[in-house]
């Protein structure tokens, strides 16, 4: 086994199939998920959408093909003369709700250090915290509660 390679023969080792590598290949890139945020909150149009995140034109309109074509944005007409288009979030799209929520916690409390906006309200009153739970039993994720099943996972 190479130390460098970690296989036997020399070759670099065959990566582990991984749904969550497959995610990042669709949004994983800083614009790609920066162009999901804007649509959920509401910016439609090109130049919002480039204003509000900063991104570079021609890597939004890259981004904005990319995620057209994978299916979790699509294209609208809103203006013929010129033709001008609005994006909007599919359904593959929307269910990435819950990644923005978890991310977004996620840099509030170990990079920001403070809840930034946007804030949301629970309709319960309270500030919205995101939670993962079991979604047979409700019961709150512990990692302690957690075994995997697949046999063919190594360590």
């Amino acid at each position: 086994m190479t130390p460098a390679t970690g296989a036997a023969d020399g070759r670099r080792p065959k990566p582990r199939e991984c749904s969550v590598a497959a995610a990042l290949d669709v949004i994983g890139e800083k614009w790609s998920l920066l162009v999901v945020r804007e649509l959920f909150l509401g910016a439609r149009k090109f130049n919002d959408i480039a204003a509000n995140t900063g991104a570079p034109r021609d890597i939004l309109t890259a981004r904005l093909r990319r995620l057209e074509e994978l299916g979790v944005i699509e294209r609208r007409v809103y203006s013929e003369r010129p033709t001008r288009y609005i994006y909007v979030l599919t359904d593959k799209g929307k269910d990435l709700r819950p990644v923005l929520f978890a991310l977004k916690h996620w840099g509030d409390t170990h990079v920001m250090g403070r809840v930034m906006p946007p804030r949301y309200v629970h309709s319960c009153g309270e500030l919205f915290e995101p939670a993962t739970q079991c979604a047979s039993c409700g019961e709150a994720i512990d990692p302690k509660s957690l075994t995997l099943s697949d046999s063919t996972v190594s360590a």
